[in-house]
């Protein structure tokens, strides 16, 4: 699914980067997200938030 579709961002594509340990200004300055429109921006968080609540503590914690 297209999450931004200004820059053509896809969900797969933000949730690999939260896998990754990207936090949201990461993400926006990586892809653009929420860039031009700013209409995905909160679709965005809610899913980065969701994605991070199913990781381990470790993956997006640098204390491990």
């Amino acid at each position: 699914m297209y999450v931004c579709l200004c820059k053509a961002v896809t969900q797969q594509q933000i949730e690999d980067a939260v896998e990754d340990g990207y936090s949201y200004a990461q993400i926006r300055q990586k892809y653009g997200v929420a860039t031009d429109c700013g209409c995905c921006g909160q679709m965005a968080k809610q899913m980065i938030r969701e994605k991070t609540a199913t990781l381990p503590p470790c993956e997006f914690s640098e204390a491990c």
